[in-house]
């Protein structure tokens, strides 16, 4: 950096302004509810409330597979939250998470409804509930465990860091973008490593542990996160590059996707799921051509 942009840090840090950046405007340093609003309350046992960034798919990609599996009580309404209007500051968002973070979860199957927020701990609430997805006891349970605590510290680097100062700053500065694409790609090498020995990333079966890692570094390298695949040279992780192929292969996944999506091409666009025919007919495509 150059000596006019170099950065004296007061003593004591105040917030006089807006950061900049593309997410500016909902980005500040106190807690708690802007304005009152419900959230609203579908018909189904699970009530989401979120967006198709890489952790809410992480949920949504669970949901749908759990019904794939048939498991009818894992039906669920899905509500869009728009984190760029501040949907996450309502009273209603805040009481079902008061870190206003997507995804949160209301479980209203039993007698109390439970509320569940932080993408991992939704996967196992989930994941225990309906006994999918996760080994009961033992070394390859830990083993799944390993991974969702893995991917839970890392990510931060990945899209707070890297994707940040990548694709979102005001400004490019080399020293972070330097930074963190050596931490990324750290981080790919070591999914790349583990992945040479086996099919997924916690042995040879399908877990949570995917569904946690792979709406993040399978995106990332499937070229749909932060326009970097050719800067971070994804193809060279070809281990990664197999599974996460594979796992965006799976119809489960690719309904999850399209959950709570509202950007991208029309057609894989869901703003809102209340029924598994939603796909076939509420579409953002479907709804612009019946208008």
């Amino acid at each position: 950096m150059s000596e006019e942009s170099t950065y004296t840090p007061p003593k004591v840090w105040t917030w006089d302004s807006e950061s900049g950046g593309q997410f500016a405007n909902i980005n500040r340093p106190i807690a708690g509810a802007t304005h009152d609003k419900d959230l609203p309350i579908g018909k189904h046992p699970l009530q989401l409330y979120s967006l198709a960034t890489p952790n809410g798919v992480k949920v949504t990609v669970m949901l749908e597979e759990l019904l794939a599996l048939g498991h009818t009580g894992a039906e669920y309404n899905a509500w869009l939250v728009n984190i760029g209007e501040g949907d996450q500051f309502s009273a209603g968002f805040v009481g079902a998470n008061p870190n206003s973070k997507i995804p949160a979860l209301w479980d209203r199957s039993g007698e109390t409804p439970v509320r569940v927020f932080e993408s991992a701990s939704i996967l196992f609430h989930l994941a225990e509930k309906f006994g999918e997805f996760l080994p009961k006891s033992g070394a390859e349970r830990t083993e799944v465990m390993n991974w969702v605590f893995w991917q839970m510290g890392s990510a931060p680097y990945l899209g707070g860091g890297f994707g940040h100062f990548y694709a979102y700053a005001p400004e490019k500065w080399q020293y972070p973008i330097d930074r963190f694409a050596m931490e990324a790609k750290r981080q790919l090498d070591v999914l790349d490593r583990e992945l040479a020995e086996k099919t997924y990333i916690a042995g040879e079966d399908y877990t949570i542990a995917d569904m946690a890692i792979w709406p993040w570094y399978g995106q990332l390298v499937l070229g749909r996160l932060y326009d970097a695949a050719e800067f971070l040279d994804v193809e060279s992780y070809k281990n990664v590059m197999r599974w996460a192929k594979a796992i965006d292969a799976r119809p489960a996944v690719q309904r999850g996707r399209m959950v709570n999506r509202p950007f991208g091409e029309p057609h894989t666009q869901l703003h809102e799921r209340h029924d598994a025919s939603d796909f076939e007919t509420r579409t953002q495509d479907k709804l612009e051509a019946a208008d």
